[in-house]
């Protein structure tokens, strides 16, 4: 049985999520405010986060920012009110997994609730948690990067980006596919998301960004990570 915890502060919509949640055999945890909140995930390790964006004593943005930060991978799927897309995009850079906004339909909720689970299991079994490669070495757990034995800043997109390539290594991975699985919502603007994310992490982990090695183009199709250059082989 998997365990979500529901952050939110509406005692009306935290009621109807938790009940909506134990019908669908899910065990529920709640938590009305962001210092409540992120105690609950630190003590009990949900499977699954529901977090409100505006919250007392801590905001949903800080719980994410906090989480994020400590390595905690648990999957968020945010609960925002406002409709602006730099808000939305802000929460999803912060290391937010999905989004609904308010007012929401109760079914597609379960039904992101469902595809973050089974997105979390299947990660769990593949992705890496450290990468070696060049002269760049990643830690995924504690979202640590160097090259060269120097610090590299790395979004945690980028980290997102990279870590699902690298499971995938030597596979050729579509844009739809990226924004799927490494941004996780359906509403996205277009695939030059992808595009423009490659381009810095390229930026940050080759030796010339012109001509690649290990982050490869796959013209009409998308992008693929060769572990190994052939100078290596």
């Amino acid at each position: 049985m998997s365990r979500i915890l529901v952050v939110e502060d509406d005692p009306a919509i935290l009621r109807g999520l938790s009940d909506n949640l134990k019908f669908e055999s899910y065990e529920v945890l709640t938590a009305s405010d962001g210092e409540a909140g992120l105690a609950a995930v630190r003590a009990s390790k949900p499977d699954l986060v529901i977090l409100d964006l505006m919250l007392p004593k801590l905001s949903g943005y800080e719980v994410c920012r906090k989480l994020r930060a400590e390595g905690n991978r648990t999957p968020i799927l945010m609960l925002t009110a406002r409709g602006e897309e730099a808000d939305r995009v802000l929460g999803l850079d912060l290391g937010a997994d999905d989004y609904v906004s308010k007012p929401f339909s109760i079914r597609e909720l379960l039904a992101r609730v469902r595809a973050l689970l089974r997105r979390a299991e299947a990660a769990a079994a593949t992705l890496p948690d450290e990468l070696a490669f060049g002269d760049i070495a990643v830690n995924f757990r504690t979202w640590e990067a160097r090259r060269g034995g120097q610090p590299l800043e790395m979004t945690r997109k980028e980290f997102g980006l990279l870590r699902y390539l690298a499971a995938r290594d030597g596979e050729v991975v579509t844009r739809d596919e990226l924004l799927n699985e490494v941004w996780g919502y359906e509403n996205y603007p277009s695939t030059r998301t992808v595009d423009n994310h490659v381009a810095a992490l390229r930026a940050k982990i080759e030796a010339d960004p012109a001509a690649p090695v290990h982050l490869r183009t796959v013209h009409g199709v998308g992008y693929k990570f060769v572990t190994k250059s052939l100078r290596e082989l």
